[in-house]
């Protein structure tokens, strides 16, 4: 359960959020817990919204995001975001299973996109006190500067989610996968 209390419907919103949830539904079918619950402050919501739908229209492919989103996941411990993306690169971005584990380890089975989430699981892991062989070997992959900035926005925002959900303890809305536990 929550630690506040979530809209349990667009209607239940403050004002000001239920047309961004309403948008949230025409995009992807419905307004999932995250959503709603981020929804209690309009301009958080606003604020998540524009952020992911401008990434949305970056250079990165969105099985790359999925990717990325998976390693940040399972570094920084959150079982919605796990759950969440799990799901959603396993039915949008047709990610295989063994794909999806070794995203959780912060590695890819493609060549170009475990560049990218190697880079993206020591830009988490170290705050973004990542090496130049960390830095190079990113380029040398060929990714552009503008797709390394966009991996670092992207582990941001979904550092920003992992945050949230550990914070205000979001209730889990997709099949529930939980993160292998630090040692």
């Amino acid at each position: 359960m929550p630690r506040i209390p979530q809209p349990a419907t667009i209607a239940d919103a403050p004002i000001a959020s239920q047309p961004l949830l309403e948008a949230v539904v025409k995009q992807i079918g419905s307004a999932p817990n995250l959503f709603r619950l981020v929804a209690t402050s309009p301009q958080a919501l606003e604020g998540y919204l524009a952020l992911s739908g401008a990434l949305a229209k970056g250079a990165l492919p969105a099985a790359t995001r999925e990717r990325i989103a998976l390693a940040v996941a399972e570094i920084n411990q959150c079982d919605y975001c796990l759950s969440a993306h799990s799901f959603l690169g396993k039915n949008v971005a047709r990610l295989d299973d063994a794909e999806i584990a070794a995203n959780r380890s912060g590695a890819s089975n493609d060549p170009k996109a475990d560049a990218a989430v190697r880079f993206a699981a020591r830009v988490a892991e170290s705050r973004g006190h990542v090496t130049d062989a960390e830095f190079s070997a990113v380029k040398l992959a060929g990714y552009t500067d503008a797709q390394i900035i966009e991996i670092v926005q992207h582990v941001a925002l979904n550092t920003w989610t992992n945050t949230f959900n550990s914070v205000f303890q979001t209730e889990i809305d997709f099949p529930v996968v939980t993160g292998r536990k630090a040692a």
